[in-house]
């Protein structure tokens, strides 16, 4: 399971570097909207209607975050983030954040932190160029719902989108219905190219599509560690 693999990954990874056995306080807290993404001209993205956080882990300087609709306060020892079961979103994004910032202070990773502001539409741009330069014209699954990915996608490419948010679910992007969790299966078989959100690592859904051969691109802070502990693909264009 990718849960008890990432743990095992990150333990070597404390005990290697001497960590584990320093008592260390790690602390992840919600973010307000403002402190996570700014004040964008945009005002439907899923952190500013309050619907998810970013939990922001704060380590020696050194900060990594996770989305989830289950948040709240955290202290403690990496050893006590290493023992959380991780049978909840709220425990997933506790170690996944605190991964991230782990990984950040070793400098295995960069990019740990949410874009502000207008930042995600520029991203969109970029992942647009960046898509049609790797792929060409390809069908896209994108997996989560990113008004700005969506917007700019649907533009260019054919696309189908799935979402777990019942406000998110039939919403029209310039013709393209924004479908449940139901039409995954369907949608995988149909698409060139899944685009898929970080967050899935967070919420247990990330390995359905982990054995899928097809090309795939997480997207996002919230992956950025396990991005490099499984050899993912990872597009963040924007992130600090």
């Amino acid at each position: 399971m990718i849960y008890e693999i990432l743990k095992d990954e990150f333990k070597k990874m404390v005990v290697k570097n001497d960590l584990i056995k320093e008592t260390i306080n790690v602390k992840a807290h919600p973010l307000k909207p403002e402190e996570a993404i700014g004040n964008p001209t945009d005002r439907d993205y899923p952190l500013i209607k309050g619907r998810e956080r970013l939990m922001d882990a704060q380590f020696k300087g050194a900060r990594g975050q996770a989305f989830t609709d289950m948040y709240g306060d955290f202290s403690g020892t990496i050893s006590d983030v290493l023992n959380l079961r991780l049978k909840t979103n709220y425990e997933r994004a506790i170690f996944i954040s605190t991964l991230n910032a782990v990984m950040r202070y070793l400098g295995l990773i960069k990019g740990t932190i949410h874009c502000k502001n207008d930042e995600a539409r520029e991203c969109a741009k970029k992942a647009v160029e960046f898509i049609k330069e790797e792929f060409g014209n390809p069908k896209i699954f994108l997996v989560g719902f990113q008004p700005r990915f969506a917007e700019l996608f649907s533009q260019n490419f054919e696309l189908r989108i799935t979402d777990l948010d019942n406000d998110e679910i039939g919403k029209n992007i310039n013709g393209v219905l924004v479908e449940d969790e139901e039409s995954t299966d369907k949608n995988v078989e149909w698409a060139d190219l899944l685009w898929i959100t970080g967050t899935t690592v967070v919420n247990n859904t990330i390995e359905q599509f982990l054995s899928r051969e097809k090309n795939r691109i997480f997207y996002g802070t919230t992956i950025a560690g396990t991005a490099y502990l499984l050899k993912l693909k990872r597009f963040c264009a924007m992130s600090k």
